[in-house]
């Protein structure tokens, strides 16, 4: 069945002059006479069976459904137009879209990706964060960087690290205390993360304590807003020291407490959904990769 989607052009001449509010700036802005352009919106609008414009002698004034109309219409042009761009700039090049857990990204992935650039310079990385996983048929994702454990249906899982936690916080949190002891760690506020809610139940329970008000305290997305919270005395919080090291290396965040909780079986994977996993610019990405987590990992001891 046709698809209800009227015309390109009716679309750019409704756009242009939505945005100015102007039939006369619109035709000046896609060199068009006035005519042509009153012509495609009066198209557009038998098409929709609606009014998208008040007309009066003093000009053109959007309609309620023309303002709801037009700004979808903007937003969905741009992604075309940005659509498009990339297209072209590609020029024989190949394009990897990844989802990727954003700290991790930020922190670790970033700081190495120039390496892979300099080995594959044809190979442009992009990246977008995810904290969650999804169904990679509803994207347009090529794989994803993802914590968690490597159930996820439909991908192939290539191990990268584990990953250990340990209680940071703002010196002036310590009072000139050094470390705290448990009883006095579970006193303070205990920072925690959305996407890992039982995260310091299991660091207790690795100590064998039992801790009442485990899962109280403000709740924060990311492991940067984790220790931004931190570093500004909010509580303390739990993150794997690898993606704080700057902070550490600065005193703006020291440990809390020495023990360190890795997270189970869970860590970082690379995912690979099936249908991808003979692209040659992913497994161009995924041989470095995992070559650079084992670098690290062996660095780590």
């Amino acid at each position: 069945m046709r698809r209800k989607i009227p015309s390109t052009a009716a679309l750019i001449a409704f756009e242009a002059a939505a945005r100015h509010q102007s039939f006369t700036r619109a035709a000046e802005e896609l060199s068009l006479t006035q005519s042509a352009i009153c012509r495609q919106i009066g198209g557009l609008e038998d098409f929709l069976g609606l009014a998208l414009f008040r007309r009066s002698r003093r000009g053109v004034q959007l309609t309620e459904a023309g303002q709801s109309y037009a700004r979808r219409i903007a937003s969905q042009l741009d992604a075309v137009e940005r659509d498009t761009l990339s297209v072209m700039g590609q020029q024989g090049a190949t394009s990897l879209e990844l989802a990727v857990v954003p700290t991790f990204g930020t922190q670790w992935l970033l700081p190495r990706l120039r390496h892979f650039q300099a080995r594959q310079p044809q190979i442009t990385v992009n990246l977008t964060n995810r904290t969650r996983p999804f169904l990679f048929a509803d994207t347009d994702f090529d794989a994803a960087l993802y914590f968690g454990d490597a159930d996820w249906s439909g991908t192939e899982a290539h191990f990268l690290m584990h990953e250990d936690l340990q209680p940071v916080c703002s010196p002036a949190l310590l009072d000139g205390a050094g470390q705290l002891d448990l009883d006095a760690l579970a006193r303070l506020p205990l920072l925690q993360q959305t996407t890992r809610p039982y995260a310091w139940r299991q660091w207790f329970d690795s100590l064998g304590v039992k801790v009442a008000r485990d899962m109280t305290g403000p709740r924060l997305e990311l492991f940067s807003m984790l220790a931004q919270a931190a570093e500004h005395g909010m509580g303390v919080a739990l993150i794997p020291p690898f993606l704080i090291q700057r902070e550490l290396a600065d005193g703006r965040l020291v440990p809390a407490h020495p023990h360190v909780y890795r997270s189970g079986t869970r860590g970082y994977y690379l995912m690979i959904p099936e249908r991808k996993v003979e692209s040659a610019g992913l497994i161009a990405f995924k041989d470095w990769l995992k070559d650079e987590a084992a670098l690290w990992r062996r660095e780590q001891g």
